[in-house]
């Protein structure tokens, strides 16, 4: 083949070197402004206060965790270490704008959940006290939901064992609850009550003494209207009582005007001493007169009293 056959070569770019170095120094500027802005966000050039949280163990902390108060980052852990006693020391930046809300009687606290990971806690229960110093170092207080499972699994295996007993069909119970439908069905029997308090034979007792009494009240509330009809009915005591001493006031008027007479008599014979056989004669026939009024007062009062049974000893004085 001929030269001249060949197909041309292309001519080379020019500054090709220099684009590709300019291309790499874009790039890597662009690297070094994407890391200065990822720590700039993340506060790397932002002034901060030093804070030391010493726990027994770092269990759940890891470096880059949020410390919070009430809810909002206010810190971030930078190193975890291990103390010369055995502790663990969190080394927490805490940025300057937001260390005033960090005072002396502040109190951390690190939970561990079931579900998720660890959370550091700040609390400032007084935010007039003074703020904490840089460097402080404060003990915190854990509170492990998992270390509490042990206890709980043990808890709950006894408390299924005692349930096991207690449901058992020879448990106090199980014979409790069998006393209680035995109890129950005697309530609900035909003797109700009774035949839950008292034996059979009581019963039938106590049945038999409460009819009895029953049919004694019975009889007691028939005698008690027949006696309202005989003392307070219209025929009864109480009216005839009222009448007759309604008619014994109208004797013991009768008396009082015929003592008046006897009044009347006297004087009159000590006026007349002389005519001594009229007054005699009208002595005799006033005499006569008492005697009759006597009488009737006598009979009047027998009656009351054969009337009357509240009153048995009348006694009726004439003056």
């Amino acid at each position: 083949m001929n030269d001249d056959n060949r197909p041309p070569r292309p001519a080379p770019a020019n500054n090709l070197e220099l684009k590709a170095a300019l291309l790499l120094a874009l790039f890597v500027a662009l690297v070094a402004a994407t890391v200065l802005y990822l720590m700039y966000a993340r506060g790397s050039f932002e002034a901060t206060q030093r804070l030391v949280l010493v726990a027994d163990d770092s269990e759940g902390v890891r470096v880059g965790m949020d410390i919070t108060f009430s809810g909002f980052p206010i810190g971030r852990v930078r190193r975890i270490e291990l103390a010369p006693d055995g502790s663990a020391r969190i080394l927490i930046d805490v940025p300057r704008n937001d260390a005033h809300w960090l005072r002396e009687s502040s109190v951390f606290t690190l939970a561990r959940s079931l579900v998720g990971s660890a959370s550091l806690k700040a609390y400032s229960g007084v935010l007039s006290d003074p703020p904490l110093a840089d460097g402080a170092e404060r003990k915190v207080l854990i509170g492990d939901a998992t270390a509490e499972l042990p206890r709980l699994v043990s808890d709950a295996r006894a408390l299924i064992q005692n349930l096991t007993q207690l449901t058992a069909s020879d448990s106090a119970l199980a014979a409790s609850l069998g006393n209680v439908r035995t109890i129950t069905e005697r309530a609900t029997g035909p003797r109700g009550a009774s035949g839950l308090l008292l034996s059979e034979p009581d019963a039938k007792k106590i049945s038999t003494s409460l009819d009895r009494v029953n049919s004694l009240l019975a009889r007691i509330d028939g005698m008690a209207a027949k006696a309202d009809t005989q003392v307070l009915g219209p025929k009864g005591l109480v009216n005839e009582g009222r009448a007759t001493v309604a008619q014994l006031n109208a004797l013991l008027g009768d008396a009082r005007e015929t003592l008046k007479k006897v009044d009347g008599v006297l004087a009159e014979a000590q006026a007349v001493a002389g005519n001594v056989r009229g007054a005699t004669t009208d002595l005799d026939a006033l005499r006569r007169e008492v005697d009759t009024t006597v009488r009737k007062v006598e009979s009047l009062v027998d009656e009351v009293n054969r009337k009357w049974p509240f009153a048995r000893d009348t006694e009726i004085k004439l003056k």
